[in-house]
């Protein structure tokens, strides 16, 4: 994952590329922020989608995606239209990433949407809204007549995605986030969910908790991929190494691995001889954030 942050957008593009030549990197990621939420906080950060784009564009194997969307960026049915592009553009790659949106407690990241005249509601609305945006992409994607939407958060008229994804049914939906209220989400609507590492304890409570919510709409929770996003270390790496070992034991089979700014030379390479062999078997390696 390369967090799109203090970074030019050839930094990037040279990452990306050395990846896509790598078999054992399987997905690459940028995040969803509009502002800095580290280092310089007037530095530079590229808008998710449209880079993701660009880099679909740029590369021909790897699967990509954001990590994840904030929902309260963009309206659900542009958000699908957005999607459904990238997905095109990338033949078919896109892994939909989407989240209720940054914390209010964030001050980095709640000045963003101050900034681009955006609103910003408590946990209680992003859940909500979150939930109705999942419906109402899932069925732009999929459906092939206009219809009408009138939600608590979505209202919609003769509402139509065309032309659709290139992914049938539709790329798959990663969900994002830790809260019991956005799991019960996860539950009803995501192929995979990706909870921040660090805490491996807290994520094994976590991924407890979503096994019951399945339970409780009949869902087999083993249809949900887990996905977990650890920070790398250039300097120490076994810390990261044993962080690999540790979230594998416990269940995590998709592991994003966060690359810090600035990417050294051949980074993509480094990755990939000191941590993705190394545990290759039986897991998804993705690469590539902050």
């Amino acid at each position: 994952m390369t967090a799109p942050m203090q970074v030019d957008y050839h930094d990037v593009l040279r990452v990306w590329r050395e990846a896509d030549a790598i078999p054992e990197i399987e997905h690459a990621w940028l995040f969803d922020h509009l502002m800095p939420i580290g280092g310089d906080p007037n530095g530079p950060t590229h808008e998710g989608w449209t880079l993701l784009s660009a880099l679909a564009a740029q590369t021909r194997r790897l699967r990509l995606g954001l990590l994840v969307t904030s929902n309260r960026f963009r309206p659900p049915a542009m958000l699908a239209k957005i999607a459904a592009t990238v997905d095109i553009v990338s033949g078919g790659r896109l892994d939909f990433g989407i989240g209720a949106g940054s914390r209010p407690s964030h001050p980095l990241a709640r000045r963003e949407y101050e900034a681009h005249g955006l609103p910003f509601h408590d946990a209680a609305h992003a859940v909500a809204s979150l939930a109705e945006a999942c419906t109402v992409i899932r069925r732009l994607w999929t459906e092939t007549e206009p219809f009408d939407v009138h939600g608590t958060h979505v209202q919609l008229t003769g509402a139509f995605c065309n032309p659709k994804p290139i992914q049938r049914p539709h790329p798959p939906i990663l969900i994002g986030g830790r809260s019991a209220q956005v799991l019960r989400v996860v539950a009803e609507h995501a192929d995979l969910w990706n909870i921040p590492g660090g805490d491996i304890e807290d994520a094994v409570r976590r991924s407890a908790l979503l096994d019951r919510y399945c339970a409780d709409i009949g869902r087999d929770p083993a249809s949900i991929t887990r996905s977990i996003h650890l920070p790398i270390s250039y300097d120490q790496p076994g810390g990261t190494q044993d962080a690999i070992g540790a979230a594998i034991e416990a269940g995590f089979q998709h592991i994003v691995l966060g690359l810090p700014a600035p990417y050294p030379a051949g980074v993509a390479q480094w990755v990939t001889d000191e941590f993705i062999t190394t545990w290759s078997s039986g897991v998804s390696m993705l690469s590539s954030q902050h």
